[in-house]
């Protein structure tokens, strides 16, 4: 992320919440500190937000954002998007959503983490894959996962979210999918090397141009082609650096 705002100032970002991604903007905090990159012109939009939170709410995604990505880096917050989940016409406030991607010029490079149940965004099973972002019901295991940031009570979660939808993530130019921990290894094989299906909507990225898929060892333990994986990724040059990073 670091080395596509240095190319691009003002790269549009799509943006994820979520344990994995904490790890991930402390991370790229880290680097832009150390490498001098100014993030003031970026421009970020957020996958999704809970219906019925408000954007000071300590539970909303707008306040993740602020805590651990936008306060830290400086960043413009007329340049950072999340969608309103207390609009008074969510209808209204999805298709202005998607207007705004469209008006910044689509999205460069989209995160992404993996939902237990496959799900990207907030994309629950049998979403369609040319779907924008529209609100969308969630399902009682997601409501379920998400229940620590409402006192660990399910019944508190919102039953329904704004979500970009997975067409609207297709479009991204560049996306990056990042799963950690063995709970999420066999829903990680089944997003990478199963049939593509609406049940597990992590599968559409199967038909994106260019998606890089991270995972810990943890994640990957169920991937069938995991020794082909290693072998590919240390004949890219931009994955080859890194590793010897690692080495």
């Amino acid at each position: 992320m670091a080395d596509r705002v240095k190319a691009k100032p003002d790269l549009v970002l799509g943006c994820a919440t979520g344990r994995t991604m904490e790890g991930i903007y402390d991370a790229l905090v880290t680097v832009a500190d150390a490498e001098g990159v100014d993030f003031g012109g970026v421009r970020t939009f957020n996958l999704d937000e809970y219906v019925g939170i408000a954007p000071d709410d300590e539970r909303s995604y707008r306040h993740y954002m602020e805590r651990y990505l936008f306060s830290r880096l400086g960043m413009d917050r007329a340049n950072t998007h999340v969608p309103n989940g207390v609009a008074p016409d969510l209808a209204a406030e999805a298709v202005a959503y998607e207007a705004s991607i469209r008006a910044a010029g689509g999205i460069d490079l989209q995160l992404l983490g993996l939902g237990s149940n496959g799900h990207i965004g907030f994309n629950e099973p049998l979403s369609g894959f040319r779907s924008r972002t529209r609100v969308q019901p969630l399902a009682p295991h997601t409501r379920e996962q998400n229940a620590a940031m409402f006192g660990g009570d399910p019944d508190a979660v919102p039953t329904t979210a704004i979500t970009m939808g997975v067409g609207t993530i297709l479009e991204a130019r560049e996306a990056v999918l990042v799963v950690t921990g063995e709970h999420k290894a066999e829903i990680l094989a089944r997003t990478v090397e199963g049939p593509i299906s609406a049940l597990v909507t992590g599968t559409a990225l199967q038909l994106h141009a260019r998606c890089h898929v991270i995972a810990d060892e943890a994640a990957a333990s169920q991937l069938s082609l995991s020794d082909y994986y290693r072998d590919a990724v240390r004949h890219q040059p931009e994955w080859r650096a890194y590793l010897d990073t690692l080495d």
